[in-house]
């Protein structure tokens, strides 16, 4: 009997959907309270002044300001704070 051979199925498609994690919102720019500042993995950003922190570590602002970034203590952290405009 001509039969054609199984047909070998695909390796691919297990990519998993991307996280859209980075910085959402630049130094300078004017943030409106409960925006969201950075999404990230861990702490590569640390929350400062009227910034909050959220399970996920996402920063997000808990006032309406400026944000501002700085680099600050012994361990030269990543820290964003949202300064009133």
């Amino acid at each position: 009997m001509a039969h054609k051979k199984a047909g070998g199925s695909s390796r691919n498609g297990r990519e998993s959907e991307s996280k859209r994690l980075g910085v959402k919102v630049f130094g300078g720019q004017t943030v409106s309270a409960g925006s969201i500042i950075v999404r990230q993995r861990g702490t590569r950003f640390h929350n400062g002044v009227n910034v909050g922190c959220g399970k996920d570590h996402t920063l997000f602002a808990l006032k309406d300001g400026v944000v501002k970034y700085q680099i600050r203590g012994p361990k030269n952290r990543r820290y964003i704070s949202v300064e009133s405009a």
